[in-house]
């Protein structure tokens, strides 16, 4: 939004689940909800706000979102976690992007041992993985960022680098960094909330300094004493019993037998269409992302079985509008085409304003639909190596079994339109 956006509002809504920019609001009548109630809610707030009762937001009241004791502490602790998550999704877009792209000239084109070796799949590899090695930190960071501000942010992320120490393979490591253990995905969550605990004590510690030096304590004495604490933490504390849970989560997946190997496909790849970007949906897709980081290039099945069952939710929408052209309303019906390019994009969120206007019968027959996707995916071994890109990963080589993932992603999808169709057709309400 410009400047001039905010001016003219007679109101502002602000649904989020994660912490966002507010001061440019400052003066302005503003309601703060959750995403939720944005998408269920929507005329109720809209009705609100235009009748003016909307509090006038203060940005030096800091009365930031919700009133946090308000909130439950789950609340709370999944808007930090939302809030990495969110800034993370573009590296691991980007990192998985680039990495796929460097599969057109092989799998193995990007190793200098191999004989299909390539050097622009050498660069577009490595360029992807150093996208993929700032995942953690930034995870890590900006959870921190979320309970404690910049401060939070700068050990946060440190916490990220040391929950994943082969980031530092170029430095000359020796003696206990030598041999440190790595705890990963959940190392990089854990290191984000303690990095919000470790800068609540440092200001409970330093609150005796006199106010001549309050500016000392953001860029010097936070960060300085914040990262040290932190690197203790993770390295003496975290790493070795986070690394296990992650190894143990990681083999047990990899152990689980065929036939309940497509029972787990059907579960995760509902959960993407349940909640569409909710709590649901982001469990399974950072484990499908940890996955893969964990596999070291091997790839994995669950994330191919995540990313399809999040593929099939707009592409279900856009064949059900397809089949019965009066089964969306006439306002839906043209964005109800364009999620033919947000399915094969990956683009699970194309799907929610058609799944909020009749959640009882939309979100069940999409989230069948993925989950046959996702058993569909683990039934022909499909692997993906890469945590995003929809067919444009598959167009790279970035998924084992192309053809039958495809045919999985088609197969999901007709059912959920089908459903669809079943359903909505039923429905009084539906036009």
């Amino acid at each position: 939004m410009t400047k001039a956006d905010i001016d003219a509002a007679t109101a502002i809504i602000v649904a989020a689940d994660r912490k966002v920019e507010i001061n440019r609001f400052d003066g302005k009548p503003v309601i703060f909800r959750k995403v939720a109630d944005g998408i269920n809610m929507a005329d109720e707030l809209i009705r609100q706000a235009a009748e003016g009762e909307a509090k006038t937001f203060h940005a030096s009241e800091s009365t930031h979102e919700e009133d946090s004791s308000n909130e439950s502490l789950g609340r709370q602790i999944y808007k930090h976690l939302m809030n990495g998550v969110s800034h993370m999704l573009p590296f691991v877009v980007a990192g998985g992007m680039l990495i796929a792209i460097s599969f057109f000239w092989g799998i193995n084109s990007a190793d200098p041992a191999d004989p299909s070796f390539n050097e622009i799949a050498h660069f577009l590899n490595t360029l992807g993985g150093l996208a993929f090695a700032m995942m953690l930190p930034v995870l890590a960071g900006f959870i921190g960022q979320s309970i404690a501000d910049t401060p939070g942010l700068v050990v946060g992320a440190m916490g990220g680098v040391f929950a994943n120490p082969g980031i530092l393979t170029a430095f000359n490591q020796e003696g206990y960094f030598a041999t440190a253990a790595p705890s990963g995905f959940l190392g990089a969550l854990v290191a984000g909330f303690l990095a919000g605990g470790i800068i609540w004590l440092l200001k409970k510690a330093f609150a005796w300094l006199p106010k001549s030096l309050e500016g000392m304590k953001p860029i010097f004495i936070y960060p300085l004493f914040g990262v040290l604490l932190m690197g203790l933490a993770m390295f003496f504390v975290v790493n070795t019993p986070m690394g296990m849970i992650m190894d143990a989560l990681t083999n047990g997946l990899a152990s689980i037998p065929s036939e309940l190997g497509v029972v787990l496909g059907f579960i995760v790849g509902a959960m993407m269409s349940i909640d569409m970007g909710g709590p649901l949906n982001k469990a399974a897709y950072v484990t499908g992302t940890a996955l893969v980081t964990q596999a070291n290039g091997a790839g994995s099945d669950v994330m191919a079985a995540v990313m399809v069952g999040g593929m099939v939710p707009p592409m279900a929408i856009a064949i059900s509008a397809t089949l019965n052209r009066n089964l969306w309303p006439e306002a839906q019906r043209n964005s109800a085409m364009v999620n033919y390019v947000m399915g094969a994009a990956f683009i699970t969120e194309g799907a929610i304003p058609f799944a909020a206007s009749n959640p009882v019968r939309v979100i069940p027959s999409l989230a069948i639909g993925a989950g046959v996707a996702g058993a569909l995916s683990m039934f022909f071994n499909c692997v993906s190596y890469v945590p995003h890109g929809g067919i444009f990963a598959v167009l790279t080589n970035g998924v084992t079994n192309p053809v039958q993932y495809v045919i999985a992603w088609l197969v999901g999808s007709v059912v959920g339109a089908l459903l669809l169709n079943f359903f909505l057709k039923r429905d009084p309400k539906a036009k």
